[in-house]
C-alpha cells in the first residue's frame, strides 16, 4: 500500500444503503433539484441553511413544534437565531424509544456491569423527574453531576433536560478545587456524586471530596451507589440522600415533558481551564440535538439499533455527544475506568462482546494500543464494526496506517475534530469519499469551514486558521456569567470580523479534505514560519522508544526555539545517538525547520481529564510563569518536572 493508495474506498452499494443518500434523495425531491454528488448537497446546505436545517428536522423526525421560521438574521454570527418559533423538549427526542430492547449497556472496568432496556430507562426517568420536582427544580435552574460514565447518569440528565433544568458534569477524578471551579461558577440546585469509582483495578475513594464539595456550594446532595461506602457518606451530608432513597415514594407513570424555546439552555460544558477558571459554555437543547443527529444519523450512518460506543468521561464532551445516540433510537455502550486493564484488550473484549457498530476512541488511544503491539485484527472478531472515530488530538498518519493493519481493513475511520465549543464537529467522516492517510474527511453538512491566513483570505495548499464563515445551530447559547458577552466575541470573533475563527491550525488536501496541525495559540514560531506541533509529534510517534512527546516554543534571544520534550520507553534514556535519531526523523519526515533545538527527556507529560496535552502550561511554567489552575490537569504533579530545566538555559 503506497501513501496515494486510499486506505478505504466505499463501494456503490456500500454508498447507497447509506442514511446520507436516502437523505440527499429526499433533499432533492423536497427542494426540486438535482444533486451530483455530496460536494454539492453540502454546497446547498451552507447556501441555503434554512432549508438545510428544516429538512433535517423533518427528516429526523424531531418531537416538537418547528414553527414558521427556520433561520432569522442568519447573516450575522452574533445575532443569528434558529428556529426562534420553535418549542422542544431535549429529553422526550432522547426518549422516544420504547420496549424490551437494550437502551443502556454499562461496563465498569471488570468490577461491575449493567443492562438497561427503552422501559427500565423510560421507568427511571419518571420516577427521578418527579422527585427532582418535588425538591422544586424548575427550568433554568442548574444541576452539576460528579458521575462516572454509567446508567444512572444517562438517567439524571434526562430527568433534569426533561423539567427544562440545566445539566453540568465533570468526572470524579477531578480533584475538589477542580469540581469547585466549575460548579461553583453555575450554582447549581443539586450536587450529584458516586461514592467511589474503580481506576486501573484499584477503588477509588471520594467521601472527602464530596463534603468538601457539598460544603462550599451548600446545596443538597444525591449519592449514587458505585463503589464505595454510600451510608457511611451519607452520614457526613447533612442534606444527602442516596439514589434510591431520593426515588423511593414515587412510582412510574407517563413522563412530563417541558417544551421550551430551541434556544434554552441544555448543557454547560466547561474548558480545559489550563491557563485559568474554566470558561461556562452553555449549549441550547435545539442545537445540539439538531447538530446530534445530523452528525449521528448521515456522517456516521447511526441506525435504530446499532450498537454506538464512545470511550470517554462525563468531563469530555464526546460524553454529551454519546448519549444523543439514544435520539436515532441507537443503543449506547458505556464504560468507565481504564482503557488497560486488567489489559488492552479490554475494549475489543467489550467491542466483540456487545457487537459495536462504531466504535470511537482518542487517537491517544489508538497510538496506545499500536505500541503495546496490539493485533485486534487477529485477536478479536470485529466483523460487526463497520466506523472506527478518532478525537482528542490529531490522529496521526501512522494511527490511521494502524488502524487498518492492526484493528480492522474494511472499516471506515473517521478522525474528527470540532469541541466542547460547539459540543459537535465542525470536520468529521464522510461514508460516501474515500479515507486518505492523515486527513479528516471534510466539513460537517450545514457548517460553511474555511481556512483563511492571516489576512482573512481562503488559502489551498498552505496552512491557516480554520474557521466557519456562517452562523450555525449548535453555536453556543453564551458564556455563564458574561452579561455583556465580552468573553464569548473575544473567544471566537476578535479575530475576523462576523467569523468563527475556532483556535486550530489547518490546512485543506487535494481529496478537499483537512488536516489539523495543532492548536493556534500552541504554533510554533521559529525564525517568523509558522509549525503545527502535530507535524513534529507525528514523525516522533513513529518511534518505538519515544512513548510520547509535547513541544513548545521557548523565547530565546529575540526568537523563539523549539523545544522537544520525550517520555521515553521504560528503561531508556535519552543518549546522542538518540537524540540524533529523534531529530533524523523530524528532518527527513517533516522538514530541516521542524528539528527542534533541543531534545529533553521528561518522566511524565501533564495531560487534561480528557487525556489532552496541555502545552501552553507546559510553556508557561518553562517561561516562569504560573499556572493558574493545576487542578484541571490528570496529572498535575507533572508540570514540576519542567520548572527550572538546566536544559533550557543554554
Amino acid at each position: 500500500m503506497t501513501e496515494q493508495q486510499a486506505l478505504w474506498t466505499p463501494s456503490e452499494a456500500f454508498k447507497a444503503t447509506q442514511p446520507v443518500s436516502r437523505f440527499m434523495a429526499w433533499c432533492a425531491g423536497r427542494a426540486g433539484r438535482n444533486f451530483t454528488d455530496y460536494d454539492d448537497f453540502h454546497r446547498w446546505s451552507v447556501d441555503d441553511r434554512a432549508a438545510f436545517w428544516s429538512a433535517v428536522w423533518d427528516y429526523c423526525g424531531v418531537i416538537g413544534d418547528k414553527g414558521g421560521v427556520a433561520l432569522a438574521d442568519g447573516d450575522q454570527m452574533l445575532r443569528a437565531r434558529f428556529f426562534p418559533e420553535a418549542r422542544l423538549n431535549f429529553a422526550e427526542n432522547l426518549l422516544a424509544r420504547a420496549g424490551e430492547g437494550d437502551a443502556l449497556i454499562f461496563r465498569g472496568e471488570n468490577k461491575a456491569s449493567d443492562r438497561w432496556t427503552w422501559t427500565r430507562l423510560t421507568a427511571t426517568v419518571s420516577r427521578l423527574q418527579q422527585a427532582l420536582s418535588a425538591m422544586g427544580i424548575v427550568e433554568g435552574d442548574r444541576i452539576a453531576a460528579m458521575m462516572p460514565n454509567m446508567p444512572e447518569t444517562v438517567a439524571l440528565m434526562l430527568a433534569a433536560t426533561s423539567l427544562g433544568a440545566i445539566w453540568s458534569s465533570c468526572s470524579p477524578d477531578f480533584g475538589d478545587q477542580g469540581v469547585l471551579d466549575r460548579f461553583g461558577q453555575i450554582e447549581p440546585k443539586l450536587f450529584i456524586a458516586c461514592d467511589g469509582y474503580w481506576y486501573n483495578g484499584k477503588r477509588q475513594d471520594v467521601a472527602d471530596k464530596v463534603v468538601a464539595v457539598a460544603d462550599k456550594l451548600k446545596v443538597p446532595v444525591l449519592v449514587v451507589p458505585y463503589a464505595g461506602d454510600t451510608p457511611a457518606l451519607l452520614e457526613r451530608l447533612p442534606d444527602g440522600r442516596s439514589f434510591e432513597q431520593f426515588m423511593a415514594e414515587f412510582s412510574v407513570k407517563e413522563i412530563e415533558y417541558r417544551r421550551l424555546p430551541f434556544a434554552h439552555p441544555v448543557y454547560i460544558l466547561f474548558s480545559s481551564g489550563t491557563t485559568g477558571v474554566p470558561k461556562c459554555i452553555v449549549h441550547s437543547a435545539g442545537g445540539t440535538l439538531l447538530q446530534h443527529l445530523k452528525e449521528q444519523r448521515f456522517h456516521c450512518g447511526l441506525e435504530p439499533g446499532e450498537r454506538l460506543f464512545y470511550f470517554t468521561t462525563c468531563g469530555w464532551m464526546m460524553w454529551n455527544w454519546l448519549v444523543s445516540g439514544l435520539a436515532c433510537g441507537a443503543t449506547l455502550c458505556l464504560y468507565d475506568g481504564s482503557p488497560f486493564y486488567p489489559d488492552g484488550n479490554v475494549l475489543f473484549d467489550y467491542a466483540t462482546a456487545e457487537k459495536f457498530a462504531i466504535f470511537g476512541t482518542s487517537a491517544k488511544y489508538i497510538d496506545a494500543v499500536r505500541k503495546g503491539g496490539l493485533m485486534p485484527k487477529t485477536s478479536h472478531d470485529l466483523s460487526s464494526l463497520r466506523l472506527m472515530t478518532s478525537t482528542g488530538s490529531p490522529l496521526s498518519p501512522e494511527g490511521f496506517s494502524f488502524v487498518y493493519e492492526g484493528i480492522k481493513d474494511d472499516i471506515q475511520l473517521a478522525s474528527i475534530s470540532g469541541g466542547t465549543d460547539i459540543v459537535s464537529c465542525f470536520v468529521l467522516g464522510n461514508p460516501l469519499k474515500p479515507v486518505w492517510r492523515g486527513e479528516i474527511q471534510g466539513p460537517g453538512l450545514g457548517l460553511a469551514v474555511d481556512v483563511w491566513d492571516d489576512e482573512g483570505k481562503p488559502v489551498r495548499g498552505e496552512k491557516g486558521e480554520l474557521v466557519c464563515t456562517k452562523a450555525f445551530p449548535s453555536m453556543p447559547v453564551m458564556f455563564w456569567n458574561d452579561p455583556d458577552a465580552a468573553k464569548y466575541r473575544a473567544a471566537y470573533f476578535d479575530r475576523f470580523d462576523n467569523t468563527w475563527c475556532h483556535g486550530d491550525f489547518a490546512e485543506w488536501t487535494e481529496h478537499d479534505g483537512i488536516i489539523i496541525h495543532g492548536r493556534s495559540d500552541a504554533t510554533l514560531n521559529p525564525g517568523g514560519v509558522r509549525i503545527g506541533t502535530a507535524e513534529i509529534y507525528n514523525q516522533v510517534e513513529l518511534l518505538d522508544e519515544v512513548v510520547e512527546a509535547i513541544c513548545i516554543g521557548q523565547d530565546w534571544e529575540d526568537d523563539v526555539r523549539v523545544i522537544l520534550f520525550v517520555r521515553l520507553a521504560s528503561g531508556l534514556t535519552l543518549t546522542e545517538e538518540l537524540d540524533r535519531k529523534i531529530k533524523t526523523q523530524i528532518r527527513t519526515g517533516a522538514s530541516p525547520r521542524h528539528v527542534p533545538a533541543k531534545i529533553v527527556q521528561v518522566d511524565d507529560i501533564p495531560r487534561t481529564k480528557s487525556g489532552k496535552i496541555v502545552e501552553l502550561a507546559v510553556r508557561e511554567v518553562v517561561h516562569g510563569r504560573p499556572v493558574k489552575n493545576k487542578e484541571a490537569l490528570a496529572n498535575p504533579q507533572a508540570l514540576d518536572l519542567f520548572a527550572n530545566l538546566p536544559q533550557l538555559r543554554t
